[in-house]
């Protein structure tokens, strides 16, 4: 049926006294707009925390159906995102027999940067500085703290009436290390638990310095008080491919006092090799001097002599061939661990065994010479 002309005009004048009165809403009562706009970003950004912190918890707890509710399986980005976290979830419990421990709490800090959408959608780019608490099997009261920080991108919707992960991106520390082969821990493990506190804290001046620097600079995984930022005099070259070497370079430079020469540099257009390429910066220490091998391998053949390492050394992380990473050790746990700090992603005072049981990860543990 056809509508008349008349009826069309009627129509048309109903729109536009719509569109007049939202007009003079926005005019004249601008600030009311903004606050439910912005009401709504503050429920939407508290939906995301309390994801996150469920998620953190089913972690701990081994709850599977917990995490496999937060994402939407209906989706191909849902799914991913939930199947990553799951073998995330089976790597942390595994490290957590070999090493003795159990993990306590999983307590997640987050900042969002961005938010966007409307109605039953939104997409946020956030940070997450989250803080893992872990106690030895026969030392339950003591309790040892680690911090990892990631960058995440992430896509939300309503689904009856909850809303849940359609989609999710975040660099992952543990994302190159969920390959749990059949390594035999229990020796291992008995081995860590045989070991006592160690006293790291009795140190030169140029060691303390390097791990104060670690600390303030290390990025989502610092203090709030530093506001989860690199060091602005240097670039972050995360974008071309990582920041590790970069900021462990930076590390023993400006905490260290390491002088830099024509080899090992960084002015404000670029950096040598040396400075900024993982390979490059472990065999530019190792062959400069400034730095000697304490032991080289799978992880079960260096794990004992990880206790050797002192803050300030640093660990170099080879597959294929390659060395794909560099951590700087900052401390050591309440048996004598060694912890380490580093830039991609951003860690403070985490074990350093990340990949211990890919057997195609070998690590390189180095003392630095200061």
């Amino acid at each position: 049926m056809k509508l008349s002309q008349r009826k069309k005009s009627e129509i048309i004048l109903v729109k536009l006294t719509i569109l007049f009165a939202l007009l003079l809403i926005q005019i004249f009562c601008p600030n009311k707009v903004l606050a439910e706009e912005e009401s709504s970003k503050e429920q939407i950004a508290q939906a995301i925390e309390e994801i996150i912190c469920n998620r953190n918890k089913a972690i701990v707890n081994r709850d599977l159906e917990l995490i496999e509710s937060i994402y939407d399986k209906d989706t191909k980005y849902g799914t991913w995102a939930y199947e990553h976290e799951k073998k995330k979830m089976d790597y942390i419990h595994n490290w957590e027999e070999k090493q003795g421990v159990k993990f306590t709490s999983i307590t997640p800090k987050v900042v969002i940067r961005s938010l966007k959408g409307t109605g039953d959608r939104y997409s946020a780019y956030l940070i997450c500085s989250t803080e893992y608490k872990y106690v030895y099997e026969d030392s339950p009261d003591v309790v040892n703290v680690s911090r990892i920080g990631t960058h995440h991108s992430m896509q939300i919707a309503k689904k009856d009436g909850v809303w849940v992960i359609t989609k999710e991106w975040y660099k992952d520390p543990f994302a190159d290390a969920l390959n749990l082969e059949n390594i035999k821990a229990d020796s291992i493990k008995q081995y860590i638990l045989s070991q006592s506190f160690r006293d790291v804290s009795n140190i030169n001046e140029r060691r303390k310095k390097a791990i104060e620097y670690a600390e303030q600079y290390c990025g989502a995984a610092s203090e709030e008080q530093y506001g989860f930022k690199y060091n602005k005099k240097y670039r972050d070259y995360n974008p071309q491919g990582g920041d590790c070497a970069n900021f462990a370079s930076q590390i023993l430079f400006e905490g260290g006092k390491f002088r830099k020469n024509s080899s090992w540099n960084y002015d404000d257009k670029d950096a040598t090799g040396a400075w900024l390429n993982a390979d490059a910066f472990k065999n530019y220490m190792i062959y400069s001097g400034r730095a000697s091998i304490i032991a080289y391998g799978n992880y079960d053949k260096v794990y004992k002599a990880s206790y050797k390492l002192l803050p300030g050394d640093f660990v170099a992380y080879e597959k294929k061939g390659d060395i794909t990473h560099i951590s700087v050790v900052t401390g050591a746990d309440s048996r004598g661990y060694s912890l380490v700090t580093c830039h991609n992603t951003d860690r403070n005072k985490a074990p350093w065994d990340l990949g211990w049981s890919d057997k195609k990860i070998k690590f390189w543990l180095v003392r630095v010479h200061y």
